[in-house]
């Protein structure tokens, strides 16, 4: 009867150690994966933004749609300047003056090109942008183009470009800890419940949510 009681209590010790070991274990578990994660859509954040940035700087307007903005990586280009000569070099500027031409050269260079260095980019990567990571490529980031009016009459082209939580993160295995997460930051702080950046309420700079 002792050997069983002492068996007993045995395995409610081991059984409360493992329980308290969980308890550790599980939240910090997700911290990691939280920063792991966040890291990687932060990334692809920060690639769709150049992207639209770029678009922006030739169309003076952002999209809103993601085929758009890939075949304009892939397929469009952007015009460059360049100075023909040292300005220091009297000689050669002398010369350009007397044949009236401005120190100045424009050329145009492929978006894929030029945008993401020093970085290179093939199609599928251009392609998968709109896909948020850890979602096997089955869920695109929440991408949103308008205008915005300043506090005059002027009219401001506005992005926005969303990944929730819920999307990216492990609701099986930490699902209370992504409510709470979730929670968190909507009822407490009043903010988006996932990484951001932009604004189609007013020009931010399209500014990220991650504390940049």
């Amino acid at each position: 009867m002792r050997k069983a009681v002492q068996f007993i209590l045995g395995l409610a010790i081991v059984g409360l150690v493992y329980y308290i070991a969980t308890l550790i274990a599980t939240p910090l578990s997700f911290e990691n994966q939280l920063k792991t994660r966040n890291a990687e859509v932060i990334v692809k954040l920060k690639d769709i933004r150049t992207a639209e940035r770029a678009y922006k700087s030739k169309y003076k307007k952002f999209t809103g749609n993601f085929d758009t903005l890939i075949y304009f990586i892939l397929n469009d280009s952007l015009q460059m300047e360049r100075k023909l000569v040292d300005e220091d070099d009297s000689v050669a500027m002398a010369m350009l003056k007397k044949m009236k031409k401005k120190n100045v050269e424009t050329y145009y260079i492929k978006v894929i090109d030029t945008i993401f260095n020093p970085r290179k980019f093939t199609v599928e990567d251009v392609q998968n942008l709109r896909y948020i990571p850890y979602t096997n490529n089955t869920v695109e980031f929440y991408l949103e183009a308008g205008e915005a009016a300043t506090g005059s009459t002027m009219v401001l082209p506005v992005i926005e470009c969303r990944a929730p939580y819920k999307a990216y993160l492990d609701t099986i295995e930490f699902r209370q800890n992504v409510i709470n997460l979730i929670d968190d930051r909507v009822n407490n702080y009043g903010q988006y419940a996932g990484l951001m950046f932009g604004s189609l309420e007013g020009s931010n700079n399209e500014a990220g949510n991650w504390g940049e």
